[in-house]
């Protein structure tokens, strides 16, 4: 981590083309997460992201990656509305601009697990979440195989999601 923001220190200091600068604070982002200074790994994720939306655009695929890494850490952080809200707005335009790949099943798996985890959680997040799970597990398996470890998470989240579907869907019984 100390390489790293030195780094960051260093190519202000010298100039660095801002593409290169976004794509130092995206990995310092994730080294953040890691070590758990989560609160300084979203605020940097958060900037990396609106840098490149303001640099490339939001259908570039240096775009879609970083909101896809802030995405995560709002899930990490319990902070499903907002990364539902982002993951709205993006997974359909990385649908359209990557197709099936591992950005996108990952954005769709984040997804469902924010729509599943979210303690406002109605019936119908709780059925869209396993319809995006049951979607995404299917498409990773085909696409990277059964042992792949998207795949297998993916399916954890998605026997989450159905238990928490069929828990809402019970009736309490009378009190």
């Amino acid at each position: 981590m100390s390489v790293q923001e030195a780094e960051v220190s260093m190519l202000r200091r010298v100039g660095t083309s801002e593409a290169y600068m976004l794509d130092v604070q995206s990995n310092l982002a994730m080294t953040y997460q890691m070590l758990g200074r989560t609160e300084e790994a979203l605020r940097l994720e958060q900037d990396v992201y609106s840098g490149f939306v303001k640099l490339l655009g939001e259908e570039h695929a240096n775009t879609l990656r970083v909101a896809n890494n802030y995405a995560g850490t709002l899930r990490d952080q319990r902070r499903y509305e907002e990364a539902k809200a982002l993951l709205r707005k993006t997974i359909p335009v990385a649908q359209r601009v990557l197709g099936s790949n591992e950005i996108t099943l990952k954005m769709r798996w984040t997804f469902g697990m924010s729509l599943t985890r979210s303690d406002a959680a109605t019936l119908d997040d709780l059925r869209e979440a396993v319809t995006t799970l049951e979607d995404a597990e299917r498409t990773n398996r085909r696409v990277f195989g059964g042992a792949h470890p998207s795949t297998t998470g993916i399916g954890a989240s998605l026997q989450d999601a159905r238990a928490a579907l069929r828990a809402s869907e019970t009736p309490s019984p009378p009190g």
